[in-house]
């Protein structure tokens, strides 16, 4: 016995040109996000990824992936400017919970806690937040050094205190043995502008073609309805 089987799809070139073109225009909102994040302190650029079957379910087979070599290195001169100069991620404690970033731009508040822009807790790598044992009168008498060890010069007392080791984590959340902590840098973006605006063209070529094809089949589709409403 034989048995013969097949799956046939068929559709309007009208409802391919809207599914293709609205999935140009996704790619297109990734390319405009990077851009965007070119002069963002640690932002990390994203890919677009195109599964099997985008003809079939368009933009839903779209997603993305990070890009996660680091950016340019800037100098600050800030002491408590830190960047990383390998993978990995800092570990904060925001109101939602664990949160990875590459931008080291901290502070210290009046009782001695470190933080980020947002006011949120720079963990350690034990997995409690930093606290400096004293609040120092200026920054640079925080040092933080490679590994991420901080320590703090206690002046009144003519001493150096270990205060813990910055938690830099990757993203599967393993410890980053090396990450190269740059004290007084902050990372630049890892986006090359350059390479954005050379991706972008063969999109919006993709996109005019697939608008050419709608414009045609509407017109053909428009010509037959006349015709058949005037017989």
């Amino acid at each position: 016995m034989k048995i013969n089987g097949k799956v046939d799809y068929i559709e309007s070139g009208v409802t391919s040109s809207l599914r293709a073109m609205y999935l140009q225009t996704e790619i297109m909102g990734i390319h405009s996000e990077n851009i965007n994040g070119f002069d963002k302190v640690g932002y990390q650029r994203k890919d677009p990824v195109v599964s099997s079957f985008t003809e079939f379910v368009g933009a839903h087979a779209l997603s993305t992936s990070v890009d996660d070599q680091p950016g340019r290195i800037s100098i600050s001169k800030n002491p408590l400017d830190l960047a990383l100069s390998n993978k990995g991620y800092f570990q904060v404690m925001s109101d939602a919970g664990i949160k990875l970033t590459r931008d080291g731009r901290f502070h210290y508040d009046k009782d001695g806690n470190l933080l980020t822009l947002e006011n949120e807790r720079v963990m350690a790598n034990d997995g409690t937040p930093i606290v400096l044992p004293c609040v120092p009168d200026t920054p640079d008498d925080i040092k933080v050094d490679l590994a991420g060890n901080v320590k703090i010069v206690d002046r009144p007392n003519n001493r150096v205190l270990n205060v813990g080791q910055l938690s830099v984590v990757s993203t599967t959340g393993a410890a980053v043995l090396d990450p190269g902590v740059r004290q007084g840098y902050t990372e630049d973006s890892n986006v090359s502008l350059s390479a954005e605006f050379m991706s972008a063209f063969p999109i919006l070529k993709t996109f005019d073609a697939n608008r050419a094809m709608f414009q045609q089949s509407y017109s053909l589709i428009s010509t037959a309805v006349q015709r058949l409403t005037q017989m």
